[in-house]
């Protein structure tokens, strides 16, 4: 089952009222749910995409927790809603990474305005702090960084993503490495 980003438990943050999951089903499309079965690109049996989940009152620990950030970041404005921008947002616990989980559908989404602009700033404004951006599309990881994006290919679960900082080329150029079976990406 691909998706080297699993779903990010997110339970404690606050929704921002007004930002309800509507006829958004995103999530129930791009995330690996192993308690179901359910591969990440697929839309999971107990989704109708654009009405909700058929097991809402049963739903797996894993669904029950999540919130994408487009719910509980106000400062997300209105077309990084996931049934827009064809993304969904979050940042993984384990590490503080920004993980951008892309609807195989669509998978040059990321890649358009505003969109991919302010994945750059994320990036620009957040390596520093040992926060990088990672873009999925199912176990596929790109890392954006502030001046160029870093294609990783598959992922497993298990594998980590390393970033150093190099100073002996002269600038504060960056390092991105996979760690297989590293703890940079929990499964």
């Amino acid at each position: 089952m691909p998706s080297a980003a699993p779903i990010a438990e997110n339970s404690d943050a606050r929704v921002i009222p007004g930002r309800e999951c509507g006829s958004c089903t995103l999530c129930c499309k791009v995330y690996n749910i192993p308690e179901l079965g359910k591969p990440a690109g697929k839309w999971c049996d107990h989704c109708k995409p654009g009405k909700g989940c058929t097991i809402h009152t049963s739903l797996p620990n894993q669904c029950a927790a999540f919130n994408c950030m487009w719910r509980t970041e106000e400062a997300l404005p209105a077309h990084w809603k996931p049934d827009q921008s064809k993304m969904v947002i979050t940042i993984f616990p384990p590490n503080g990474f920004i993980y951008v989980q892309v609807d195989p559908g669509a998978p040059s989404a990321w890649r358009k305005q505003p969109y991919y602009d302010q994945l750059r700033r994320w990036a620009k404004n957040n390596l520093p702090k040992g926060i990088c951006v990672v873009v999925f599309v199912n176990d596929v990881a790109t890392v954006i960084m502030p001046d160029r994006d870093v294609p990783l290919g598959a992922m497993k679960p298990t594998d980590g993503i390393s970033v150093r900082r190099n100073l002996a080329s002269g600038s504060a150029a960056y390092e991105v490495t996979v760690i297989p079976g590293g703890a940079g990406l929990p499964g």
